[in-house]
């Protein structure tokens, strides 16, 4: 891999960034396009996401994947942004132009829908209600996503009823909001449950969630990535539930994140999943 004065520069930024497999995934591809280009992690402070964002107005670096905690806050800070954006309140790629505007787009919706036809074939969105447990920047591409493709009723369960709400008000009748408490009357007709917090991430404990009172036909799908099987998917496993891991998802939005950045394809022959399972030490 040739880096020049002359690189195409991309990255990722989050708090915490260190368990993130994006570099090594876009860099692979890199690597293999013969690009010179290069994508790094930041980690920049949580009170200082604007001004670290704002720095690279005019293009000094091509753009950003963003993720926890600052997906919300990425779509504030852009000038424009896509309709699914827009729709979701969050953007996880922002893109940096010559004249020192900023656009802002989500591709975790469709990394999650595709991750769900890859990992889940056969199964319809639209046939049964959605459960998604947290009510950050994550969950918001996943309603987007899902209202889209069908979901005719999503109910977004959080710690805090408020923080579910003010999730809720973007959208139509179809979502609405509820308290941890409601979830075991919620289970038995979800069919489909979801984990956007970051709960379980590096192996924690995950959402406290009762999966065997989902119907057998549920799939369980985490967003979590590290560990690949978390704890809320080896529940799910253990009841007998079909379940999408968050690494899928990862591989399916970083798709479009680099052709935005490096205005080509990801290279076919590159097993990004391969590569992945190995850095998680599940090879």
């Amino acid at each position: 891999m040739t880096i020049s004065g002359a690189a195409i520069v991309g990255g990722v930024c989050g708090a915490p960034i260190k368990h993130s497999l994006s570099p090594a995934l876009h860099n692979a591809w890199i690597a293999a396009a013969g690009l010179d280009a290069a994508y790094v992690p930041f980690s920049p402070g949580v009170n200082n996401f604007e001004t670290f964002v704002n720095g690279f107005r005019g293009g000094a670096i091509r753009g950003l994947n963003v993720t926890i905690p600052f997906k919300e806050r990425a779509l504030a800070v852009a000038d424009h942004a896509s309709d699914l954006a827009r729709m979701a309140g969050a953007a996880n790629l922002l893109i940096f132009a010559a004249d020192g505007s900023i656009h802002a787009d989500n591709t975790d919706g469709p990394g999650l829908l595709g991750a769900i036809a890859e990992q889940a074939k056969g199964f319809d969105v639209s046939a049964a209600p959605v459960v998604i447990l947290g009510a950050g920047g994550a969950a918001r591409g996943a309603v987007a996503a899902l209202l889209l493709a069908g979901a005719a009723r999503i109910t977004i369960v959080n710690r805090t009823l408020v923080r579910a709400r003010e999730l809720v008000e973007a959208f139509g009748p179809q979502v609405v909001a509820a308290e941890d408490s409601a979830l075991p009357g919620l289970l038995p007709e979800a069919g489909l449950v979801i984990n956007a917090t970051a709960l379980g991430l590096g192996g924690g404990e995950g959402p406290a969630a009762d999966l065997t009172l989902t119907p057998e036909t549920a799939v369980i799908m985490d967003m979590v990535y590290k560990p690949l099987r978390t704890e809320f998917l080896r529940r799910a496993e253990a009841a007998g539930r079909r379940t999408v891991d968050g690494l899928e998802m990862l591989l399916r939005q970083a798709v479009p994140s680099f052709e935005a950045f490096y205005g080509i394809a990801p290279p076919a022959e590159v097993d990004v999943r391969s590569i992945a399972l190995k850095l998680l030490g599940e090879a």
